[in-house]
């Protein structure tokens, strides 16, 4: 097959490496997206927070996800575990810092329908349909060869590839890597009661069980367990895993149907010695895992895009080499910290509610206890969570690269 040649090239299809080749694109950029194989059905839904809405309504892509979307207006926080030192339920809203949500909360595959659609429409991106199997490094470029053949070379590599990133093995980058010992099982449901637009996470000894809306009567859930429930969960039938599901919620749905089919993953965290080198630069899972706390993973990975695509255009418009070691040393003292703290306090959250020690239970009741209780304290840390002051690269602001 012919090798394409390009400014930038972005491996990997799913949400992270879409929102990169877009804005790449979008902005003019000749870009190329090496796909991959072809994605299992993913029942999974992304929280995705206001700056990242921001960021896909700047490219042209909210718009269809709109109807598929739930607002996230209220979140709860409810100790459910039954140790000395239980948190009182909080309550976060966010029109208590000038927001109508939060964010909202969509099904992946729509967001990706939507990603995708407006990527075809770009006369600047190349759509590649194969997977990367071999990544050659140059002092000038690098070369992406595909299964079927395909051959792209350019100055930029984006890895959006996932945890198994065959780019960041290229690169010679390495990770350092956690196993929790919990599964997390992922459904959409049905339900008889109104969510009004609330998001409810019970934290309890295995781990965050937790609901968030989906349009009309539907929501979705992330249940972590320990590995051995896991057997008998999915031994169950459809009545009864929707009963349990129903017991474990405490019935503020009222009566719970799950729909078919669920996701099922082990927890870990995995964290990147550094976010680039060789001309290849990591986003998304390619260079970060986290427990699924807080909806800090894929916005996290649209700000590793929003982050690079802005920093390659820039470097275009100065005439600059969008691959140069310079450049790769800015993303990473860009996207370092943010990366690391969003890191640290999911890791810290996640262990204090698996652990026996009663230090860590009473620093989560008392951290939870003063955000009820303190109104400043309590709008700083709803703020930092949805809109990062350490890291809002333009997309996220609302801007145009």
């Amino acid at each position: 097959m012919e090798t394409v040649s390009a400014e930038a090239v972005v491996v990997g299809g799913g949400p992270a490496g879409l929102t990169a080749a877009v804005a790449l694109a979008g902005a003019g950029m000749e870009t190329a997206l090496v796909r991959g194989a072809p994605r299992e059905a993913d029942n999974r839904t992304t929280a995705l927070l206001a700056g990242s809405v921001k960021a896909l309504d700047t490219l042209g892509a909210w718009n269809p996800c709109r109807t598929h979307a739930a607002p996230l207006s209220i979140l709860r926080i409810i100790d459910d575990t039954k140790r000395l030192f239980r948190a009182p339920e909080v309550s976060f809203d966010a029109r208590e810092i000038g927001l109508e949500a939060f964010g909202y909360n969509i099904e992946n595959r729509h967001l990706c329908a939507a990603l995708d659609a407006r990527a075809r429409a770009l006369p600047a991106l190349t759509m590649i349909e194969d997977e990367a199997v071999e990544i050659g490094l140059g002092d000038e470029s690098v070369t992406i060869k595909g299964r079927a053949g395909a051959s792209v070379v350019a100055r930029l590599t984006i890895a959006a590839d996932g945890r198994n990133s065959l780019c960041r093995s290229a690169a010679g980058i390495a990770r350092h890597s956690r196993r929790y010992p919990q599964t997390a099982l992922t459904f959409n449901l049905r339900h008889c009661r109104p969510h009004g637009g609330a998001a409810t996470e019970f934290q309890t000894e295995t781990g965050p069980f937790t609901l968030v809306p989906l349009p009309g009567l539907r929501s979705s859930l992330v249940f972590v367990v320990d590995p051995a429930e896991v057997a008998g969960l999915a031994a169950l039938s459809e009545q009864d895993i929707s009963a349990e599901i129903e017991r474990r919620s405490h019935s503020i749905l009222s009566k719970i149907l799950v729909e078919p089919e669920y996701g099922m993953f082990p927890l870990a965290v995995e964290i990147v010695q550094k976010m680039g080198a060789r001309r290849i630069v990591l986003v998304g899972e390619a260079a970060h895992v986290l427990p699924p706390i807080g909806a800090q993973g894929l916005n996290l990975g649209l700000r590793d895009a929003a982050t690079i695509a802005e920093l390659a255009v820039a470097a275009r418009r100065d005439g600059a080499d969008i691959g140069s070691p310079e450049l790769t040393s800015r993303y990473e003292h860009v996207r370092r910290a943010d990366v690391m703290s969003r890191s640290l306090a999911a890791d810290l959250l996640n262990r204090s509610l698996l652990s026996d020690a009663l230090s860590l239970q009473a620093a989560r009741g008392l951290g939870l206890f003063l955000a009820g209780r303190i109104g400043p304290l309590r709008r700083a840390a709803m703020r930092e969570g949805v809109t990062p002051a350490a890291s809002q690269p333009r997309l996220m602001r609302g801007e145009a690269l």
